[in-house]
């Protein structure tokens, strides 16, 4: 997932974000035989929100008797090297969908996904664009419907797609609407909800290969689906992978190693400025506290004559 977003370095601590994004469409005509001259658009959009990378630690210990099993292996600092590298990654990508503030001195076992360790895109579009949340029903005087989206016989929505295209068509810019690299970023439950149905149940082989077919394409809403780890269960976020970003500063990426005898263990201190950036929120939208189920009201049973 991180090799399909922006990781861009940055010299400053704080500044105007750098990806561009389209305003919206630059064709035109000019009458300039009456001496009126043509007005070119502003082809780039740089959001007014700045960035402001702050530090992320990543320090953990090995014990000795843990290097002592590993030192059997010729590579075992690669070895090393790469549990690590995978851990933040992850760990880059948790906190990405899940934090919700930076705190001072973060708590992980008050927060086991990382939710006080950055401001991440999800949190980003709830604070700087509430606009493009949807996380109830309203009706058209604006009066809440319903706390939860509820998707599924007798809900709000009769399916996931239904919902993911409206959302497209009414939080999204129309000219962002079209655009071919739009994806729904989910977690693994949603996906399981929308194709569990299609394999729950006995086929023939013709249809079991259809339903294979569908499966491997993964589309909601007839928009590709990207599974991405960690992500919170309830939600979907509709967008390019090219308007999620990460950026760090330059030169703040420090590591410190040190051989700690008095409790037995190698102590990794490691640490870099970062900030989660979404580059235009005109180009996406967030859809959470999603319930998929039958909402159907069940039928009152009537008394037989006679009883």
């Amino acid at each position: 997932f991180l090799t399909r977003i922006n990781i861009v370095p940055v010299s400053e601590m704080k500044g105007e974000k750098i990806g561009i994004g389209v305003t919206g469409s630059i064709a035109s005509t000019t009458d300039t035989a009456g001496g009126t001259e043509r007005q070119p658009k502003d082809f780039s959009k740089l959001a007014s929100n700045k960035y402001e990378c702050d530090q992320i630690n990543f320090d953990f210990y090995i014990r000795y008797k843990t290097l002592d099993l590993w030192a059997r292996y010729q590579d075992f600092q690669l070895r090393i090297r790469n549990a690590i590298i995978k851990r933040q990654s992850l760990d880059f990508i948790m906190a990405g969908f899940n934090g919700v503030k930076r705190a001072e001195t973060s708590d992980r076992s008050s927060n086991p996904m990382l939710q006080d360790v950055a401001v991440g895109w999800l949190q980003k579009y709830r604070n700087e664009a509430p606009a493009r949340v949807m996380s109830k029903v309203t009706d058209e005087e604006g009066r809440t419907t319903s706390e939860v989206i509820r998707v599924g016989k007798g809900g709000d929505y009769a399916s996931l797609d239904a919902l993911v295209m409206d959302a497209t068509n009414n939080l999204i810019e129309p000219w962002y609407q079209e655009d071919p690299d739009l994806v729904v970023i989910v977690g693994r439950q949603l996906l399981a909800d929308k194709y569990f149905p299609i394999v729950n149940k006995e086929q023939d082989n013709s249809e079991m290969l259809a339903a294979d077919v569908i499966i491997s394409q993964k589309r909601i809403g007839n928009l590709p689906a990207v599974r991405v780890p960690y992500f919170p269960a309830d939600a979907m976020l509709i967008t390019k992978l090219e308007n999620l970003s990460i950026y760090y500063m330059d030169d703040s990426h420090r590591r410190v190693i040190e051989e700690n005898p008095k409790l037995d263990r190698v102590e990794n201190y490691e640490s870099m400025n970062i900030d989660y950036v979404v580059e235009d929120y005109a180009a996406g939208c967030l859809v959470e506290k999603i319930k998929v189920g039958d909402f159907s009201t069940p039928a009152r049973a009537t008394a037989e004559p006679g009883a």
